[in-house]
């Protein structure tokens, strides 16, 4: 996540609403303000706060119940193959503003932890979390944290998460685990401060590389969907073993992340004297910074037993007989010294300041066509400021690579928000430009390089216009994103990379409104809007629309707080991109139309008690039927051509947390 979705979230939090952004995307989140902060027997108050590592300000828990998204990995505008865990894609377009190296596998980003979304806390007690999630077909979630400070000014986070789902069709069972250690140090003078994260992402999902027929869809002796044939993973049988992490055929994605920061500062000490203590104050002017991270990361598609019809047909790989086991891999080591100097124009406003760095980066590939080495040198600059009246939000980054692999790419992003009023209510206005090298499975050296011949690609370049305003009273935001593409990237169908060289335009209009129906009765409507402009092999929806229309209150509880309603999701007929199991990436197609006649349904309870949260969902409610067969729900929505999503799902979330 990039500085700008920082202050975004900054805003739209003080806003009243909390809006999770992806990229340029957003989907409504509901809940709001909603703080953790409650009291013991003793009237004794915990206080939970979290910042993240770039950015300047800190944020409170959000304890809202309305939105099942906020819980769940998959975003409320992304869809699947058909199963948790399984590759994802955003409906909504949203390109790569990520310069420099990028090994090039984002089909499972939304699964994964990362050093931006990492988090440090501060609390004056130890505080724990512990979620449980069961849904059909033996589907898991857990997750699991604790916090709390060693000292006042040394605190620690453990987190884990598990999901595993054996999925309703055969060959797709997930098994990924996150692992997440931080650390934020700083001494009592507070001129010295220390960041760790100690993170590690283990993905692993099933390919199942799409049904064989989908007439099988319609046929009584396929009610069981796990008994319809796929075209990878053999026929094996279906098993709910939580203890056997074992996909079979399919990807398995790791990586290990171990990252200090230190800062020194120089500025000027004070003192707040109260009647029985004194607390020491530091307004720093002048701050040095120093940043190592070591990555490692292993990129592996793996079948043993492989279709070799199958891979003709759609790879044009051809195994030397008896042999039928194909497998690729990349493994990345990187590791980046950054040094950075902070300038505090105004000592006691910590949210303006200047910044420029440098950093080296080296890289060690080792593929199936050999070791390589590579590095960058890069710089960066930034200006942020939010003025001491708390009305004016400016931003201004960018980073340029000197020299080494991604000599030349570059990332600018501007941005000036303005709050209106007391109430919060703002608009916005930015600027992006990112010139950057494709990623490395297109170039030859990746063992995910399919292509017979080797070719040469251009950088892409994106320039990204928004706008956005957000009135608390009206419970309304608008947003506008503007995107002009020229080189952009692509894969053609399971294994030619291509690139679209003409430019083009792409229009975004977002739309987010609560009404209220009557007395705690409320409709959350999301309405996006996309139009592409120009001739480019890119095929999004022209409307995509989430509403949850349902009650949030108390019923007359005191300590009560429930939701319960329904949601439905619906977008217009489009021919969605295809998917290639091997290189984990979602390809350009025009042959076969996406049109869920239906949308997707499902029904919902949540409710809270204090620290305890409990939520029931009923999900593709949609594909319920009657047929010469009987009743079933077996009107699967397929939103991947070949990948069917299942029937009826239901979920049962239960969220403990634990103030120690």
């Amino acid at each position: 996540m990039s500085l700008p979705s920082f202050s975004q979230r900054d805003l739209l939090r003080q806003g009243g609403s909390r809006i999770r952004q992806m990229g340029s995307n957003f989907s409504s989140r509901g809940g709001g303000t909603d703080s953790l902060k409650r009291r013991d027997k003793n009237e004794d108050s915990i206080t939970i706060r979290f910042r993240y590592l770039d950015s300047t300000r800190n944020y409170l828990l959000d304890s809202s119940i309305n939105d099942f998204t906020t819980r769940f990995p998959v975003p409320a505008t992304n869809i699947t193959l058909g199963n948790t865990g399984t590759a994802s894609r955003s409906l909504l377009f949203s390109p790569s503003f990520q310069p420099g190296f990028d090994p090039g596998f984002h089909a499972f980003d939304i699964y994964r932890w990362s050093v931006e979304k990492a988090r440090f806390f501060s609390t004056t007690r130890p505080y724990s979390e512990l979620n449980y999630t069961l849904s059909s077909r033996a589907e898991q979630q857990i997750d699991l944290m604790h916090t709390q400070n060693i000292k006042p000014n040394w605190n620690f986070l453990f987190q884990y998460r598990l999901v595993n789902a054996s999925g309703f069709f055969r060959n797709q069972k997930t098994n990924h685990n996150n692992y997440l250690f931080t650390s934020w140090y700083q001494t009592v003078d507070k001129r010295y401060n220390a960041y760790l994260i100690v993170l590690a992402n283990k993905l692993q999902s099933g390919e199942n590389g799409g049904i064989q027929s989908l007439t099988d869809l319609d046929s009584s002796i396929y009610k069981d969907r796990f008994n319809i044939f796929t075209n990878l993973g053999g026929r094996s049988g279906y098993a709910t073993d939580f203890f056997n992490t074992d996909v079979g055929t399919g990807n398995r994605y790791n990586d290990f992340t171990v990252l200090l920061r230190q800062q020194y500062d120089l500025g000027k000490k004070d003192s707040l004297v109260t009647d029985s203590t004194v607390i020491p104050l530091f307004y720093p002017r002048l701050r040095f910074e120093y940043t190592t991270q070591f990555t490692k990361r292993n990129y592996e598609f793996r079948d043993y037993l492989g279709d070799s019809v199958y891979y003709r047909d759609a790879y044009n790989i051809t195994f030397p007989l008896p042999v039928d086991t194909f497998r690729v891999k990349d493994s990345w080591k990187e590791f980046i010294n950054d040094f950075s100097i902070y300038q505090y124009p105004d000592a006691k406003n910590l949210q303006q300041f200047f910044k420029v760095g440098a950093a080296i980066q080296n890289m060690a590939l080792t593929s199936d066509s050999g070791h390589f080495s590579m590095y960058n040198i890069f710089g960066h600059a930034e200006y942020r400021n939010r003025s001491r009246n708390q009305k004016w939000i400016i931003e201004a980054n960018g980073k340029l690579y000197f020299v080494g692999l991604n000599s030349g790419d570059y990332h600018a992003y501007g941005s000036l928000q303005r709050f209106i009023g007391k109430k919060h209510s703002y608009a916005q206005l930015g600027f992006e430009n990112v010139n950057r090298t494709p990623s490395f499975i297109y170039d030859s050296r990746s063992s995910f390089y399919l292509m017979p011949q080797i070719q040469e690609f251009k950088k892409e370049n994106t320039i990204h216009l928004f706008g956005s305003m957000y009135q608390p009273d009206l419970q309304l935001r608008l947003g506008a994103d503007y995107f002009m593409v020229t080189n952009y990237t692509y894969l053609k169908n399971f294994y030619e990379l291509s690139q679209e060289s003409t430019l083009f335009n792409l229009l975004q209009l977002t739309l987010q409104k609560t009404i209220n129906l009557g007395r705690s009765w409320k409709w959350h409507a999301d309405l996006y809007y996309q139009q592409r402009i120009g001739n480019a092999e890119v095929n999004v929806p022209a409307l995509y629309t989430r509403n949850r229309i349902g009650y949030e209150g108390n019923l007359g509880f005191k300590n009560l707080n429930i939701a319960f309603g329904a949601e439905v999701r619906y977008h217009t007929r489009y021919k969605g991109d295809g998917y290639s199991p091997i290189l984990g990436k979602f390809y350009y197609q025009d042959s076969v139309t996406i049109s869920n006649v239906r949308p997707h349904v499902a029904g919902y309870v949540h409710f809270r008690i204090k620290g305890f949260k409990f939520y029931f969902r009923a999900e593709n409610l949609n594909t319920a039927q009657v047929t010469s067969d009987g009743f079933g729900f077996t009107k699967n929505n397929i939103e991947v051509p070949g990948y069917p999503y299942p029937g009826l799902l239901l979920r049962f979330g239960i969220y403990w947390s634990f103030v120690n």
